[in-house]
């Protein structure tokens, strides 16, 4: 310790946030700083606050500055409300950021938390930029909204080779791939291509691959098969909370927020306004988080002893209500007296539990490699899906469009939500107002951007209220899009 009272502080922004976050950010401060933790802390108002006040993001706009300076932020939760205009700070400051890896452990605390899995240890590490959660939505008819799946290949890249180093890094044996590339053919395919690339450069870890819908139940009924899970954004998300409950509580998990210039420490759950002000939150999912931090700004040696502290406390019993449970606890605490309970076991190790000793390397000293760049390869132009809005018949729609082809650029099929309605028809297929209408260049033709853009003036001129087109293309003579279901 004592060479840790001579460390150089190293600065990070703190953000208190809303609900809870006040309570157990001071609580968790209150722990590093008695461990030995040497921060140099700026603190940012963000949250519902700034909000109100007409910040659309949520932070104040000097904030943002203090972020970037201090590379490294512990951030408690926040109220987002409710209605249209808020973005999610944390989608905001991902993005900005590049905070391209979402590391989650969740760890079993048997017998001194409840969960049917004693023996499970698990880390989600999911991508945290694009997928779904790029955020770009369309509606494109009263009916109808869009909301676009971006997989990207450098994005991929990043997130499955992080992964990968993680698991060497830190002694782990399998790195596990969960799509679902049976149905998302093109998205979830490039992901588990990718991960087949790149798994290929470590012969040492194990690697599988699950869809997710099997592998979530699989991971909800036996968890300790698994060792590190990477996951595109939706299902890393929605997975690493899952993970975190079935090893215990949500209210236990930390959570790190990995780019190559920034990181962002918090814990996963949310603000729980309903809690606030009452001293009854459980800090560990904040302090969790923080221990992240310190490993990953080279404070080991606090980080261990402060872990180390907060297992023997919930060995001990000390308990938050969430936690609780007469079987196994011994005394049931506030907020300030479970980090106070923390405080006075530090230097003391756990004798069930297993003791954490951090000699592993941090996850800012895990190296973010370069991308690869895709060769240039031989993009055609072979036809265009023009999506519209209609409201008669599928066949109707069809003899409209076919009046606008020009003998060369021809319509083949109608579809409504992937399922072909033109040439071929079910009727029990239900049909709204959002119609794609695949034209196809024909066999010794070349298909031009002023072909499209010729046959949308012949689609204008007859009044066809197109909302978005999507050319079709081959790669290498491959086709480069799905085709419709009963095509």
């Amino acid at each position: 310790m004592n060479n840790n009272l001579t460390m150089t502080k190293t600065p990070i922004t703190v953000a208190k946030g809303d609900g809870i976050g006040p309570e157990i950010m001071d609580a968790t401060l209150h722990i590093l700083k008695e461990a030995g933790a040497q921060l140099d802390i700026t603190n940012i108002k963000i949250g519902e606050e700034m909000y109100l006040q007409g910040n659309a993001s949520g932070v104040e706009p000097s904030a943002w500055d203090i972020l970037r300076a201090n590379k490294v932020f512990l951030k408690a939760p926040i109220t987002t409300p409710q209605g249209g205009g808020y973005k999610s700070l944390n989608v905001t400051t991902r993005k900005t950021f590049g905070l391209y890896a979402n590391v989650r452990p969740c760890v079993s605390y048997f017998p001194f938390v409840h969960t049917k899995h004693p023996n499970m240890d698990v880390v989600v590490v999911r991508e945290n930029e694009e997928d779904l959660y790029a955020g770009i939505e369309h509606q494109q008819t009263p009916d109808v909204v869009q909301c676009l799946k971006l997989i990207t290949r450098p994005g991929t890249e990043r997130i499955v080779r992080y992964a990968f180093e993680y698991a060497v890094s830190n002694n782990r044996k399998k790195v596990t791939c969960f799509t679902k590339d049976n149905i998302m053919k093109m998205a979830d395919g490039l992901f588990r291509k990718i991960f087949e690339e790149i798994g290929e450069e470590y012969p040492q870890i194990e690697k599988e691959h699950w869809i997710v819908d099997i592998g979530a139940a699989k991971l909800a009924d036996t968890p300790e098969i698994f060792d590190v899970l990477v996951l595109p954004n939706l299902y890393g998300d929605i997975l690493s909370d899952v993970a975190a409950q079935i090893a215990g509580s949500v209210g236990l998990a930390g959570s790190a927020n990995i780019g190559e210039h920034f990181s962002m420490f918090e814990a996963i759950h949310g603000s729980a306004p309903r809690r606030a002000g009452q001293n009854l939150a459980n800090p560990s999912g904040l302090f969790l988080g923080s221990i992240m931090m310190l490993l990953h700004i080279n404070q080991r040696e606090v980080a261990e002893r402060a872990h180390n502290a907060w297992l023997k406390t919930i060995e001990d019993g000390i308990h938050t209500y969430d936690i609780y449970n007469e079987s196994v606890s011994k005394q049931k605490v506030g907020t300030k007296e479970f980090a106070q309970a923390v405080v006075a076991r530090l230097g003391q190790k756990p004798e069930t539990l297993h003791p954490v000793t951090y000699t592993t390397t941090s996850s800012a000293q895990i190296e973010h490699h370069k991308v690869s760049v895709s060769v240039p390869t031989d993009k055609k132009l072979i036809g265009v899906d023009v999506f519209v809005e209609f409201h008669e018949s599928p066949e109707k729609l069809a003899e409209l469009m076919k009046s606008c082809q020009d003998g060369k650029l021809n319509l083949s099929l109608v579809a409504t939500r992937g399922m072909t309605v033109w040439p071929t028809f079910s009727p029990e297929t239900l049909c709204g107002d959002h119609y794609a209408c695949r034209f196809v260049m024909a066999e010794g033709h070349e298909c031009t951007h002023r072909r499209v853009i010729d046959l949308l003036s012949r689609l204008d001129d007859k009044k066809v209220d197109f909302i978005k087109t999507e050319h079709l293309c081959t790669f290498d003579g491959k086709e480069a899009f799905t085709k419709a279901q009963g095509e």
